[in-house]
């Protein structure tokens, strides 16, 4: 009689332990959809924000070429200028195009993780290797929780990120220094540094300390020869070579530029602005 009692509160123990299971299994899957819905929706949000952002990008490298295509009739340095606050309200629209790429990039591995999370331990229960003894995970915090906190660290990186990136673009370029030159400081193993020291370069170009901005981009050119950013750095140091009437230095950045980054979305722009330097007589 005994054995017989002790075999049933066994078979009740792991009927309990199967439903826990089952129900848990349930939360996280309905998790699951609910986030996929939000990464969705936010998703195609995010990608109509990019054409409109692609539209404006290409309208003002028409008026760009516009401007450059009568640079011989009128005074060199007036249309350079005109052509820098062009080029500067493009790279701002580029600047929006990098944060919405990386916002689809985090929400996008945000799900991977939590789908390769919850797959993980649906096959532990669907396969029986869990034992009722070891039932207690060694960490309480349920798995889409933790994926939470972590998410959450590395959203204050990206906030950081971000909110310097939209102070450069509305061009509040001295609050935008600060907030690139503190994100450096505080991340400065982030996948983001290349990105936010061609930021800081561009903000002291924007506020005309242009030897500074020269230094800037050349210790990105230097630390980061690789970054996608680095055609970018190029052509900044070659507009603070304008500005500082050193034409043939500008023209070796343009050279460069076009010489080590052939593929690079500049190159139209880097052959139009060293043909007008090359075509100042000495």
């Amino acid at each position: 009689m005994r054995k017989l009692i002790l075999i049933s509160i066994c078979l009740l123990s792991i009927s309990q332990w199967a439903h826990a299971a089952l129900f848990d299994d349930k939360e996280a899957r309905q998790q699951i959809v609910d986030l996929q819905q939000k990464t969705d929706a936010q998703n195609q949000s995010t990608q109509a924000s990019l054409e409109a952002l692609k539209k404006s990008q290409q309208a003002l490298e028409q008026r760009i070429l516009s401007v450059e295509n009568v640079i011989k009739s009128q005074g060199l340095m007036d249309l350079l200028s005109q052509i820098d606050r062009l080029n500067e309200e493009l790279n701002k629209l580029k600047g929006e195009l990098d944060v919405a790429q990386h916002n689809i990039e985090v929400s996008q591995q945000r799900q991977k993780d939590l789908y390769a999370d919850t797959d993980g331990r649906l096959r532990k229960i669907e396969s029986g290797n869990a034992s009722p003894a070891n039932t207690a995970p060694e960490n309480k915090e349920p798995p889409v929780q933790m994926i939470i906190t972590a998410t959450a660290e590395a959203s204050a990186e990206s906030k950081a990120f971000d909110s310097a990136q939209a102070l450069l673009q509305t061009g509040k370029y001295k609050d935008a220094f600060d907030a690139f030159d503190k994100f450096l400081q505080t991340y400065s193993n982030s996948k983001q540094v290349p990105n936010a020291q061609y930021g800081l370069g561009f903000s002291q170009f924007s506020l005309k300390n242009y030897k500074a901005a020269i230094a800037t981009q050349q210790k990105l050119i230097s630390q980061f020869p690789d970054s996608a950013k680095v055609p970018d750095a190029l052509f900044n140091i070659a507009n603070c070579q304008i500005q500082l009437s050193d034409i043939e230095g500008a023209k070796k950045s343009l050279r460069d530029l076009i010489a080590q980054h052939p593929t690079s979305e500049l190159i139209p722009n880097a052959k139009r602005r060293l043909a007008v330097l090359e075509s100042i007589k000495k």
